[in-house]
């Protein structure tokens, strides 16, 4: 069975569209794959981002609300001390 011209034409008219498309344009086949990737991951850490604006929220209303807990974190954090108190620091 023998191929017509045009089959052949058209064959290797697309081989050549397909090798320009995935390899040769600068914004090829490879670039769309890379940029998906990419802005999955950014998509992930903005999630992330937005659970921890959630928590320091929740730290924010709960150090404004309750005095004890507002003490509690000075106290850790910024080793704060009561008067009277013994203060033992140690290496961090």
């Amino acid at each position: 069975m023998k191929k017509s011209p045009l089959f052949k034409y058209i064959a290797w008219s697309s081989a050549v569209f397909l090798l320009v498309v995935c390899f040769l344009l600068h914004d090829n086949i490879f670039d769309w794959i890379h940029a998906g990737v990419v802005i999955h991951r950014q998509h992930r850490q903005i999630e992330r981002y937005e659970a921890q604006i959630k928590d320091l929220d929740r730290q924010i209303e709960s150090m404004s609300t309750d005095r004890d807990t507002l003490e509690k974190f000075a106290r850790e954090r910024f080793l704060f001390a009561e008067p009277g108190d013994d203060v033992y620091v140690t290496g961090r």
